[in-house]
């Protein structure tokens, strides 16, 4: 037989753009137990457990409704409820920044485990954002019940419409925007720690540049605030959530900047996953 028939040669993968589906599809009984677990240990050793996914988003909504509704008055949303208003807007943005922070740890917090046992590391990123899902689950169940309670009162006005169908979408989106956002960060942390001190100062930041406090309405009378309020990626999908599910005077459609939130995810993913990919080879050396 030929000699090269008994060897064959191995190189390193030098593709930093490999999703590797198919390898991370294969492990998926693995991303099934991180999920467990990252769930599990979030709600560990504390006296309400789970109740927690609905007690935070209640409170906050709450807090805004009267700080930002009543007092300062920034939800100009008509007949729809002030207090549904803030809660679709606070649970998306709940789930989209837990992905976000959730994930930007993923190689400091994980660096035991990876240096022993070999995986697809995107593993933990992507089982990290499906554990957040299980918290949204459980909080667009409390949405739902207080949407069809306001239903059956007269003097609200809800208009839920069609584009509540692209709700499944607009998640998807806020996973894939979180765990593109939260691997540069991890990237980024295993040489500069500091990243790990200000993801919660700028994750506040962007929340207030997001329409989850207020409306969009705020800046009608202002067209260059109104611009740079529509190239904030999050701004669209709040806005549809709301609109879809509320109706037009919760929320707003624009197909435009929609459009560009979707280039701003795909981009920031695929930056993500080629700098996730690079660092993970040598990471071990630098955490």
């Amino acid at each position: 037989m030929e000699q090269g028939k008994f060897y064959k040669k191995i190189s390193a993968d030098t593709n930093n753009l490999n999703f590797n589906f198919s390898e991370i599809w294969k492990h998926r009984d693995l991303i099934l137990l991180l999920v467990k677990r990252e769930f599990v240990s979030k709600y560990k050793q504390t006296v309400l457990g789970p109740a927690w996914a609905i007690i935070q988003p209640l409170l906050t909504t709450v807090v805004f409704t009267f700080i930002f509704g009543n007092v300062a008055g920034l939800a100009e949303c008509g007949a729809v409820p002030t207090f549904l208003f803030y809660m679709c807007g606070n649970i998306a943005w709940q789930f989209f920044s837990g992905c976000l922070t959730a994930t930007s740890s993923t190689f400091i917090a994980n660096s035991g485990i990876m240096g022993k046992v070999y995986f697809p590391r995107l593993c933990m990123p992507v089982s990290t954002t499906l554990s957040q899902l299980i918290s949204f689950a459980i909080q667009s169940a409390m949405f739902l019940v207080f949407l069809v309670i306001y239903l059956f009162i007269p003097e609200y006005s809800i208009g839920i419409n069609l584009c509540v169908l692209m709700a499944p979408v607009l998640i998807l989106q806020m996973a894939m925007l979180g765990l593109g956002c939260g691997i540069i960060i991890s990237s980024a942390t295993t040489k500069y720690r500091d990243l790990q001190f200000l993801v919660g100062f700028g994750v506040s930041l962007w929340m207030y540049a997001t329409p989850v406090a207020y409306s969009m309405d705020l800046f009608k009378s202002s067209a260059v605030l109104h611009i740079i309020a529509r190239a904030n990626p999050m701004t669209p999908i709040i806005e549809m959530m709301r609109y879809g599910f509320l109706g037009g005077q919760a929320g707003s459609l624009d197909w435009l900047s929609y459009g560009w939130s979707w280039i701003f995810t795909l981009v920031v993913l695929a930056w993500g996953i080629s700098l996730f990919n690079k660092v993970e080879r040598t990471f071990m050396d630098t955490v």
